[in-house]
């Protein structure tokens, strides 16, 4: 009775992780570009015991000799879907959405003083003044967004500018269109490796021991394979109705072993109190 109980309250905490998770996902059915996430379980280390002491009748047998009790259900990780979400028309020059599975916009980011690169699916850009002659494109976040030689300037008196469906950001000067910048584009050719950093934010992942390139998980685009729409926003891909229904069954496995743990109990205290 102990054991189940162990193994009871071992994998009501992992459970609780993946209500966690799916809470998050909930939370965030509004938000621009964000991506479901979905909890992945695996079974914990098991402890195999040799039940049988007459070794020569086991000469038939197909199945594995012994028993092999486990110790419960563990979390492992969870696996983002790059799926594409609805789109949105805004209306809005500098709102964009990428129009493809596993494309991503790179961001740069300034974490203890150091600057890193990151990628996001939100396309709602903004200018920031840099100084009196140039504005800077950025996310909400005030984050600079990248093109192919760095962050993305603009001068102060740019006209009619516009995110072409390739790319390139283009503007109006004495009436001739002039070509502001080029978004910087990546295709995650590993999703399932990128780190999610909070913020609607992923990179690369930080773990050396994996030994992976940086290219093998996320290679650049060219100008001809981006596919964007400007004026508009890639809603969230959460399908609430699929969450709703994890939740409860996620909440019954819950029940389920809350239960476990207490019938060991009453067990324990028939034992105790046999005379």
């Amino acid at each position: 009775m102990l054991r189940s109980s162990m193994q009871a309250a071992v994998t009501m905490g992992q459970l609780q992780q993946k209500l966690d998770l799916i809470g998050h996902n909930v939370s965030n059915v509004n938000t621009t570009g964000y991506k479901t996430k979905d909890a992945q379980f695996s079974s914990l280390l098991f402890q195999e015991m040799d039940n049988q002491s007459r070794p020569e009748e086991e000469v038939n047998r197909l199945t594995p000799n012994g028993i092999r009790i486990g110790s419960g259900a563990q979390m492992t990780g969870s696996d983002v879907d790059f799926s594409q979400g609805s789109i949105r028309t805004t209306d809005r020059i500098l709102d964009v959405a990428i129009l493809g599975n596993n494309q991503l916009f790179s961001i740069q980011v300034t974490e203890n003083g150091a600057e890193e690169t990151r990628f996001t699916r939100d396309g709602a850009f903004y200018l920031s003044p840099v100084n009196a002659n140039e504005n800077m494109l950025v996310t909400a976040a005030g984050n600079p967004v990248l093109g192919e030689d760095g962050p993305i300037l603009l001068q102060n008196d740019v006209q009619e500018l516009t995110i072409r469906e390739d790319g390139r950001i283009m503007s109006t000067v004495n009436g001739q269109q002039v070509i502001e910048g080029q978004l910087a584009m990546v295709e995650a050719v590993r999703p399932r490796m990128l780190e999610a950093t909070g913020g609607n934010l992923y990179r690369l992942p930080t773990d050396v021991g994996l030994n992976v390139n940086g290219e093998e998980i996320v290679a650049p685009m060219n100008q001809d394979e981006v596919r964007l729409q400007s004026g508009a926003l890639e809603t969230s891909n959460v399908d609430l109705s699929k969450q709703l229904t994890d939740l409860t069954v996620t909440q019954r496995a819950y029940q389920l072993n809350s239960q476990s743990i207490k019938l060991g109990d009453q067990m324990m205290g028939l034992i105790n109190g046999l005379r």
